[in-house]
């Protein structure tokens, strides 16, 4: 069967990384596939296994994969082990990274032209059966676009005009180039309706946005037991400690506030009311790739009794983020080969705005993604049914 290929924007960054020598080592046998979610025992239907993935990308940073994964395994994410292990895994990927959009270095006709060219390309010289565009680059600050029909838009960057953001760009490419995408970060990618549009007029599925995979994880788990059990909750407050790429990233305030906007509507989309408390982010440059987040929540009970729970998280985000971007790229490229266009709300549960879908909630979530794994499990090519021996 033809591999699939993962195409990573900020492939040089620390989540690719990972991503690439994970699935390096799950296929060569030596780490388990913890944290894949379609992995786990059970879970339903047919995906491509991890050994048939390929990985290529863009960047805007010339850092060798080899030097980041280094890194990497300096800072605790990466065991030491496998790196002599999987060089030639780690260097195939590297071989396969092309320069990323730099806005006014180039008309945004002329980039997407060039980063279609490069996934068309990489699709060619692998004889992949389809590419993934995964967006797992830095956050960039809310921009609107001036556009609302595909017609519009074309025109303008016919025009020489530049009215995308560097994630919608790199979505408006994918489309293009007929592969899938994932909006792994909170940046604007598909969300406006001229890119939906397009995905629809080129039969591509996309998901997104805001990876799920700490803080926002716990309190979609935890919400909904408040509102399950009637309890009222009255403020639930976030502090966030960041270091690493991310939190460089998101000590720019206009970048921070698309984080801090995905973060806060768990709650109150799971609630189904506003409630008191704000989710503030830090960056501490020592804490390197680690994170910790400690939240505060106050809440009513019985006969209007008062009381509190805190939580706190740590972890790392790439270790937490890599299996998920797996786990992404086959259920989108499985949607894609199953005729699946436009938002993927089913895939909600990965992320903490997730398009399509106004739930939040984590067990809503993880069921309807079952029952859209089971729905892909009885779709062929095109969305056929495959039923009895044809399965």
């Amino acid at each position: 069967m033809p591999s699939i290929g993962v195409w990573l924007i900020g492939a040089r960054g620390s989540v690719a990384t990972t991503a690439v020598v994970g699935a390096a080592a799950v296929r060569a046998g030596v780490v388990p596939p913890t944290g894949c979610v379609i992995e786990a025992p059970g879970f339903p239907g047919d995906f491509p296994p991890l050994a048939d993935l390929v990985f290529g990308g863009h960047d805007v940073v010339g850092t060798p994969l080899r030097k980041r994964a280094e890194q990497l395994t300096e800072a605790g994410v990466i065991p030491r082990s496998l790196l002599a292990l999987l060089t030639a895994d780690i260097d195939a990927a590297d071989a396969e990274i092309r320069a990323g959009y730099l806005p006014g270095e180039e008309t945004q006709a002329a980039a997407a032209e060039r980063l279609v060219t490069d996934i068309t390309e990489f699709r060619d010289r692998h004889a992949l059966s389809r590419v993934v565009v995964v967006n797992v680059s830095s956050t960039e600050a809310p921009m609107a676009i001036p556009y609302d029909r595909q017609a519009d838009l074309e025109k303008a960057l016919a025009a020489g005009e530049n009215p995308l953001p560097a994630s919608s760009l790199y979505a408006y490419a994918a489309f293009h180039a007929g592969c899938g995408y994932v909006e792994f970060t909170p940046s604007t990618g598909p969300t406006p309706p001229v890119l939906d549009e397009l995905s629809r007029l080129r039969g591509v599925p996309y998901a997104g946005r805001d990876g799920k995979t700490g803080e926002t994880l716990v309190k979609s788990a935890l919400a909904p037991m408040f509102g399950g059990r009637a309890l009222k909750v009255h403020s639930w407050s976030g502090l966030n400690l960041l270091g690493g790429g991310d939190g460089a990233t998101l000590a720019d305030p206009s970048a921070r506030a698309s984080k801090t906007a995905s973060k806060e509507r768990a709650v109150t989309g799971i609630l189904g009311r506003d409630v008191d408390g704000l989710t503030h982010i830090d960056y501490v440059p020592d804490l390197g790739e680690w994170k910790t987040a400690w939240d505060h929540v106050t809440f009513e009970g019985f006969l209007g009794v008062r009381m509190t729970m805190q939580f706190t998280w740590q972890g790392c985000d790439s270790t937490l983020a890599a299996p998920l971007v797996l786990d992404l790229a086959r259920l989108v490229a499985r949607a894609h080969e199953a005729g699946r266009r436009g938002a993927l709300p089913e895939l909600g549960y990965f992320f903490k705005d997730p398009f399509g879908t106004t739930e939040h909630g984590l067990p809503a979530q993880y069921a309807r993604l079952l029952a859209f794994a089971r729905s892909l499990a009885e779709e062929g090519p095109d969305g056929e049914s495959v039923t009895g021996d044809d399965r």
